[in-house]
């Protein structure tokens, strides 16, 4: 059976009773934690599973984002903190000059965009939100081969992921 949590009561970090609310149930057993991904935040209906393994129903209104620290109450009455993961997303970035290459980066966001993995392009990188293994997404952007590509990872804080587009066919 799945616990409904709809009601949104605040945020404990910003909120001193609040939190000394959450407390309390975490002494008499009256609290849930769920951690969420990053991508969750700006969802209107969340299914999740607390970290004793209960099944949550989450419904909230999708212009208020989910920030770590936020609480909301199930309908058993029981409190739910949510808790938000950090984000790692893989860079691109060329080292050096890109000059003569500009077909082989066109082809990389072709390549990328084929297999759905969703990017983010901001001043001289490209964000590449991790949907697969990562030794096949490097493994996948290595066939490109274009010279002095440098692949990374970069570890974004849950209250400032990156946001991607999602993606459609028209």
């Amino acid at each position: 059976m799945t616990i409904l949590a709809e009601t949104y009561l605040g945020n404990q970090t910003t909120d001193p009773a609040l939190q000394q609310q959450v407390a309390q149930a975490r002494q008499t057993g009256a609290l849930l934690e769920v951690y969420l991904q990053p991508d969750d935040r700006a969802k209107g209906r969340i299914h999740a599973y607390s970290t004793a393994g209960i099944a949550l129903g989450i419904i909230k209104s999708r212009e208020q984002p989910l920030s770590t620290g936020d609480v909301f109450i199930t309908q058993p009455g029981q409190l739910l903190l949510i808790h938000l993961d950090a984000q790692t997303v893989m860079t691109l970035s060329v080292n050096g000059t890109a000059a003569g290459h500009a077909i082989d980066l066109i082809y990389l966001g072709h390549v990328l965009g084929n297999h759905h993995w969703p990017i983010l392009v901001q001043g001289d990188r490209i964000y590449v939100e991790m949907v697969a293994d990562p030794a096949v997404m490097e493994a996948t952007v290595r066939t490109v081969n274009i010279p002095g590509l440098c692949i990374g990872y970069e570890v974004r804080s849950p209250e400032a992921p990156l946001q991607f587009s999602p993606h459609a066919h028209h």
